[in-house]
């Protein structure tokens, strides 16, 4: 099988390939999010890791029902990456920001992860989701201090961040620490969101690695209206809405890594096909026309900017806050079809209606894309509860 190319990670001087694993949407059995299914997932990720894949991103909450206590993604790794193919990556996950109050929480919480990821050493260790709610408290609890005693003791093998909030913070938390990577949301609906071209540009010019998180959008690029698609569909060379999203992101020399959160072997299948050709400034003028073309079109009909992330659960009265976004979208952007009713009454089998919402707030303060969640649900309910 040919490998997929690799690019130098930043400071790390480590060559990672294009496409990196990520462990946050994999298949589950029914729907429960903690029920990995195993018997699809392990070979997706082995697969992949075959074509020379050699990045494996996960972290402390996936596949969990919520944000105090650790998931089951992190201990489905440890089982993947088992006979012989701990060896062949690097393995990436990411300290709970959320849960640290102390210096002894970083240590508390890094040591578990390494048990529960049976091994000793995690290569690319990121401090996760920071935002200007944690990102003082972690400051005052040495954060600085504890990744260089971790590097240090060996733990782990570099430090970086995953990062949720606007322009200016990144910049500044670039600046604080001598990190070697970080790890941004980036596509071609998302130039100007979070750190954005802006942060992208500004980490790459200080030497450091960037992973993509979010390429597809939670998604939403995949099965785009078919305006959309007739304007792909106009391209000399043929591709898929998913191929066109990733190819877009590759194409930037700034990009070191890109993680697709993969469910299934096809999209495994196309994703490392894709990677293999996934070179800097190989999109033709033409072609960056179609995808800004699209862009505007899908920009026009998104009405809520959510990633389906899931960071806003569990909600205290179970609103399936995501899904119903997601369905909200569809309505939308796929032309008010009367599939997104469907959908929505379906949902209702297993979850709180949107009306149930009581405003408590919890989910904004989780919510990385800073979606005022609690208006957004009225319009849900005004959508699909009249």
């Amino acid at each position: 099988m040919d490998s997929v190319l690799y690019r130098r990670y930043g400071k790390t001087n480590e060559k990672v390939s294009a496409l990196g694993f990520g462990c946050m949407r994999l298949p589950v059995i029914g729907d429960d999010p903690t029920n990995i299914d195993e018997g699809k997932a392990i070979p997706m990720v082995r697969y992949a890791i075959d074509a020379g894949v050699n990045y494996v991103d996960t972290a402390y909450p996936y596949h969990g029902t919520g944000f105090a206590q650790g998931g089951a993604s992190e201990l489905f790794v440890a089982k993947a990456l088992k006979d012989g193919y701990r060896e062949k990556v690097n393995l990436a996950t990411k300290l709970p920001s959320w849960l640290i109050k102390t210096r002894a929480d970083m240590d508390k919480y890094l040591n578990e992860q390494l048990e529960r990821l049976e091994t000793d050493v995690i290569d690319f260790y990121l401090v996760h989701a920071l935002n200007a709610g944690v990102w003082p408290v972690l400051k005052e609890a040495g954060v600085k201090d504890f990744l260089d005693g971790a590097i240090q003791d060996g733990r782990i093998r570099y430090a970086g961040f995953s990062f949720h909030d606007q322009a200016g913070l990144f910049k500044e938390i670039v600046d604080y620490y001598d990190w070697s990577f970080c790890q941004i949301q980036y596509n071609y609906l998302d130039e100007e969101y979070q750190a954005g071209k802006e942060g992208l540009e500004y980490a790459a010019q200080r030497g450091l690695g960037i992973a993509i998180m979010e390429p597809l959008r939670g998604g939403n690029l995949v099965n785009p209206p078919k305006v959309v698609q007739a304007v792909m569909d106009r391209a000399d060379i043929k591709r898929t809405p998913a191929e066109w999203a990733l190819r877009w992101v590759w194409n930037h020399p700034e990009v070191s890594v890109v993680l697709s959160g993969m469910t299934t072997m096809d999209q495994v299948a196309e994703n490392v096909r894709v990677a293999r050709e996934a070179r800097e400034n190989s999109l033709t003028a033409g072609e960056l026309a179609i995808i800004d073309e699209a862009k505007a079109i899908f920009q026009s009909r998104i009405k809520v900017n959510c990633t389906a992330c899931a960071y806003c659960m569990p909600c205290p009265v179970g609103i399936d806050i995501p899904g119903y976004f997601s369905t909200y979208n569809d309505y939308w952007v796929f032309d008010g079809t009367p599939e997104a009713q469907r959908l929505y009454e379906i949902r209702l089998r297993r979850t709180a209606p949107a009306s149930r919402c009581v405003e408590c707030g919890q989910c904004e303060g989780h919510c990385p894309q800073g979606i005022a969640i609690r208006e957004e649900l009225k319009n849900v309910k005004e959508l699909f509860e009249t």
